[in-house]
């Protein structure tokens, strides 16, 4: 559960560096793509370190990854290179507050592509999740107490492009390369991620050395270490003891963690109402798996 909390709690921060970033000049074509990169290059690091230490102790815990598997993971990997190009242009438009909130809609975009996707129709407890998503999420976003008209439809747009992405990356993960090493997985994933993002978002730090060091040392450690990297380590350590209904759970804690910070460091102004919703939006996360347990306890 602690490797789960970590992992979520370092994806909330990056909104605010990122943030900060823009803040200092850089724009979103390098900050995305240092961040990719940087991980990319993490990643690598560690499965090269680990093929050296597992063929030293003759053990193979994982089969090899196929060509297919490599092309089905590299392919995989552009959605999450999309969730966070998406993420991230929508953070030049909007507020990092309610950047997270959008992005959190891939709660229930996720139950209607799996539903579509199974050609059956979602479970009670996740139709009944619904319920307190809409309407947190009605809170959270200012709309009822600011209007629709106080919302900036780009940085919308993109915030809601980047829950769609981040649920086909959900809904497809969890179908691919099943049997490959988790960080093998994930480094290969994140290669396409900075592929993906390199053709749609192409960043200038590779022509310009002083722009590359600058940015790296002031934001692309940090955004590389976070996100692809650490979180990815810690998730992967901690999902396969709790298993994915208690750490989809654990993972909500990005989203009060966003806020927070947006708070706190970026002195974004969140209200009453926007706290409420993102409680709400919480509730509906917590509630299918709540429902679950409580079934399994009765019929046990």
């Amino acid at each position: 559960m602690l490797y789960i909390i970590i992992g979520s709690v370092s994806y909330g921060v990056l909104s605010t560096f990122v943030k900060l970033a823009y803040g200092d000049g850089f724009i979103v074509n390098d900050v995305v793509g240092i961040q990719m990169f940087v991980g990319a290059i993490f990643l690598w690091s560690v499965v090269i370190f680990n093929k050296t230490k597992s063929s030293k102790l003759k053990t193979q815990q994982y089969l090899k990854p196929t060509k297919k598997n490599v092309l089905s993971l590299i392919v995989l990997g552009s959605t999450t290179g999309l969730t966070g190009m998406f993420y991230y242009l929508a953070l030049q438009y909007i507020t990092a507050s309610l950047a997270i909130v959008l992005m959190f809609q891939f709660t229930w975009i996720g139950v209607l592509l799996e539903s579509v996707f199974n050609r059956r129709l979602p479970e009670k407890s996740k139709l009944l999740s619904l319920i307190p998503l809409v309407i947190g999420t009605l809170f959270a976003t200012n709309v009822l107490t600011g209007g629709i008209g106080s919302m900036n439809w780009m940085g919308v747009l993109f915030g809601l492009l980047s829950a769609v992405s981040y649920s086909t990356f959900i809904l497809l993960s969890g179908r691919v390369a099943l049997k490959t090493n988790p960080m093998t997985k994930t480094a290969l994933m994140i290669t396409g991620g900075f592929i993906i993002c390199a053709i749609f978002l192409p960043p200038t730090f590779f022509t310009n050395g002083r722009l590359f060091v600058e940015l790296l040392t002031k934001y692309g450690l940090i955004l590389g270490f976070l996100g692809p990297f650490f979180s990815t380590l810690m998730f992967s350590k901690g999902v396969p003891l709790t298993g994915s209904g208690l750490a989809s759970i654990l993972g909500a804690a990005e989203l009060p963690t966003a806020t927070l910070m947006s708070a706190i460091v970026l002195k974004e102004t969140i209200g009453t109402p926007q706290y409420f919703g993102i409680i709400l939006i919480l509730i509906g996360i917590i509630l299918p798996e709540f429902l679950r347990r409580k079934s399994s306890v009765q019929f046990s």
